[in-house]
């Protein structure tokens, strides 16, 4: 049996020729276009979206159609009819928007319908007469010698009938002798056909079966990707999403299918994404970037790496694009978390020390590219550690916080604040001027403003905290490197601290030689107090009837190396240095041991030993328990015990201050109130706290009997010990008139050297009564 096919059933020539041979030349060529109304026109298949189709039924352009709109997702309305001249009326009568047809019949009967070609035309297709595989070979030779004269010859019936077709109007020639022959030929044509039909109809469904299955698998890999994947046609419209992008939008993918971005997101994320778009879509461009596409009501943004790429015709005409879209929101956040890890500080949110390290890596090669100067302000806020161990850490965090705060309001742009670690912060200038001197003093306008914006006072855990801060200062000019630049500036900060706090100092050549000295002394006193070279020394206390009430213990330090050390040098590191506490807690040992000692001697069993304490023991938290747990291993009694604290002492956390007095008062220890009328004296507090006496310094003794004022105010000290109940004693008492005119006054407690020098335990102990006193 012989069968006339197209050659466009059939996916290969080999798979053609495994299953049917056929004869060399084409019976026919013949293709199909797409006819309408004059006024609907269009240039792609794509944009058959949402129209009508009139097609044969069952005819290879309704199965072409059918599988190019499932294979782009488009929504095109195909309708089979019985017969080209159906599809022709249906169009004409506007049920449908076009119709396909072959061209000899369109190009035939069009205008009869006032319908037009359109510029799309389906490939051309070659038909041929074909047998089963390898049978009837003698028929198709016949049938290709008789193809072949055919067309060699112009007056043959096979070419007139051609021309025939293919002349416009050739349907209003009433020619029966044609139509008898063609219509003949054509039900030849049509019997062959049907068989071919038939079999081309179960290896088409066989065909689409498998391409369902593959386009289903395909279709679960993509929506299994973690990834947004679609297609959009030239107008940016999506042609297919995935999964994910239908999760994206909240949306089924036919609410998304023909949208563009315009109804997803908002204006700034669509004009971005349309960007993009026409890159890929006009200019052919491969793209790979980051968008941050913000949701069209502004309640989501999101980071996506984004890959976009044009999708071509086998011509390289561009018809759509693919993108896609990973979501990197999250690997953003956590890669700005670990940056602001890495180079702020997690309390204050300022640059770490490794950020102002680079950025003054910076500043220092940029100026010694361009004449311009730099600096260093080093700060360290003053006892800083006694606010934190009194307070507790939280309160100190808040402190630091506050402080960045402030200093921060005060800096430039393109200035650095940073903070270097504990209570330490930096500035670092950039680009100043290039003269030294005018340099040095917009540095020193600004540590000036920053001391007088830090002594402001805090407010922390519902109270009211006053600070300073202690300023070192080191310009670009005073070091050769980085390292030696932020060492100068800390030594500066150190200079400042030594002469006493809140205040500022430049750099000084000459600190270096201090601060070596200062090392030195600081490795000596951690070597003297594990090797206890320490001594205490006793200064006597007489009462004006000339008997002793006890004594000062003041501590001595004699080194192997630098000889005796003054407390006055000595002491002040120990505070700095945090060894004050262990050393402390040593004199307050000692002097408990020798109260012990007294207990057993009748002339000394009143003895007490006044012994004074530094700001940290005061503020430690362990203090109370530190005195209970002494007095209790040594023995003393608490009574015989005199804690001397300052006036300064109080200003910091009076609160504390005083529970912690009342605990140790409970026990029967004593306080001494020395140095007074030295510093901030308040009669409100002073009335609150639970003090046993008070010490006129001997700065007003010493100018006693010269200086009326120095007379007035040791008056009024006496008469407020006297209307507070508490003892009053005057120390610095070196001269016999001093003495007497003390008396005069009222006083009737003494301690100087014109009633004995500070010495060791045994030269005190063989004191008892200071001979004329009680005169």
């Amino acid at each position: 049996m012989v069968t006339l096919i197209s050659c466009l059933m059939w996916r290969t020539a080999r798979t053609r020729a495994q299953d049917m041979s056929f004869h060399q030349t084409p019976v026919l060529y013949s293709w199909s276009r797409l006819y309408s109304l004059a006024d609907h026109n269009i240039n792609g298949l794509s944009e058959l979206a949402g129209r009508q189709v009139a097609v044969l039924e069952n005819s290879s352009q309704y199965h072409f159609l059918q599988q190019y709109s499932q294979q782009q997702q488009l929504d095109i309305g195909l309708q089979q009819v019985k017969s080209l001249q159906a599809a022709f009326n249906l169009v004409a009568a506007g049920g449908a928007d076009f119709a396909v047809a072959n061209h000899l019949f369109g190009n035939s009967r069009a205008a009869e319908f006032q319908l037009q070609v359109n510029p799309l035309r389906f490939d051309p297709v070659e038909l041929f007469y074909a047998t089963a595989a390898g049978r009837n070979p003698q028929i198709l030779n016949a049938i290709e010698r008789q193809l072949q004269q055919w067309q060699a010859d112009p007056q043959s019936y096979y070419f007139q009938t051609i021309n025939r077709w293919s002349e416009p109007g050739s349907a209003d020639r009433n020619s029966v002798s044609w139509l008898l022959i063609w219509s003949a030929f054509s039900s030849l044509l049509l019997l062959l056909s049907a068989a071919a039909l038939l079999w081309y109809h179960r290896r088409s469904k066989r065909q689409l079966s498998q391409l369902q299955l593959s386009q289903d698998r395909l279709t679960t890999i993509l929506n299994s990707v973690d990834a947004h994947i679609y297609i959009k046609d030239k107008r940016s419209r999506y042609q297919y999403v995935n999964h994910k992008v239908a999760e994206l939008f909240g949306r089924p993918p036919a609410q998304i299918i023909g949208h563009t971005d315009s109804l997803f997101f908002d204006a700034k994320t669509v004009s971005q994404l349309q960007v993009n778009d026409q890159r890929v879509l006009v200019d052919g461009e491969r793209i790979v970037e980051e968008e941050i596409n913000t949701t069209a009501d502004g309640s989501q943004e999101h980071v996506y790496l984004s890959v976009k790429l044009p999708l071509r015709h086998a011509n390289g005409e561009i018809y759509a694009l693919c993108g896609i879209s990973t979501d990197v929101t999250e690997h953003k956040q956590n890669q700005a978390a670990i940056h602001q890890l890495a180079f702020y500080d997690s309390l204050t949110s300022l640059p770490n020390r490794r950020l102002l390290l680079e950025r003054l890596e910076q500043a220092w090669s940029l100026a010694g590219r361009i004449p311009c100067q730099g600096a260093v302000l080093f700060i360290d806020l003053d006892h800083f550690k006694d606010l934190n161990d009194t307070l507790g850490h939280a309160v100190g965090d808040e402190l630091l916080s506050q402080v960045a705060g402030r200093l921060g309001e005060q800096l430039r742009k393109s200035d650095t604040l940073a903070r270097f670690g504990g209570d330490e912060f930096v500035v670092l200038l950039a680009e100043l001027q290039p003269r030294p001197d005018l340099a040095g003093q917009r540095v020193e306008l600004l540590a000036m403003k920053l001391m007088d914006i830090l002594n402001q006072p805090f407010q922390l855990a519902e109270r009211t905290y006053t600070i300073s801060a202690s300023i070192g200062i080191a310009m670009f000019s005073d070091a050769d490197n980085i390292d030696e630049l932020l060492q100068r500036a800390d030594l500066a900060m150190y200079d400042a601290k030594n002469r006493g706090r809140n205040r500022y100092c430049f750099y000084d050549s000459k600190l270096q030689a201090k601060v070596l000295a200062r090392s030195a002394l600081h490795t000596g006193l951690r070597h003297a107090l594990s090797q206890q070279q320490f001594s205490l020394y006793f200064q006597p206390q007489y009462h004006s009837n000339g008997q002793v009430l006890g004594a000062e213990v003041l501590l001595r330090w004699f080194d192997a190396e630098l000889g005796p050390v003054s407390p006055a040098e000595f002491i002040p590191l120990a505070e700095d240095s945090g060894l004050i506490l262990p050393i402390g807690a040593w004199v307050l040992q000692q002097s408990c041991l020798q109260l012990a000692d007294w207990q057993h001697d009748s002339q000394k069993s009143y003895w007490h030993l006044a012994v004074n304490l530094s700001v940290r023991q005061l503020h430690d938290p362990k203090f109370v328990e530190l005195v209970r747990n002494t007095l209790q291993q040594s023995g003393a009694n608490p009574e015989n015990l005199v804690l001397e604290l300052t006036e300064t002492q109080l200003l910091e956390d009076i609160e504390a201050v005083i529970e912690k007095m009342q605990q140790l008062g409970r026990m029967g220890v004593r306080f001494s109130l020395d140095d007074f009328g030295t510093g901030y004296s308040s009669l409100s507090y002073l009335k609150r706290l639970p003090l046993n006496q008070l010490k006129i310094d001997g700065s007003f003794v010493r100018d006693l009997l010269d200086d009326p004022s120095d007379e007035a105010i040791i008056r009024t000290i006496l008469a407020l010990g006297n209307s507070l109940e508490l003892a009053v004693i005057a120390e610095g008492v070196e001269t016999v008139e001093q003495y007497l005119a003390l008396r005069q006054l009222g006083c009737q407690q003494f301690q100087g050297y014109l009633l004995g020098r500070p010495a060791p335990v045994d030269e005190l102990s063989t004191v008892s009564k200071r001979p004329g006193l009680e005169q």
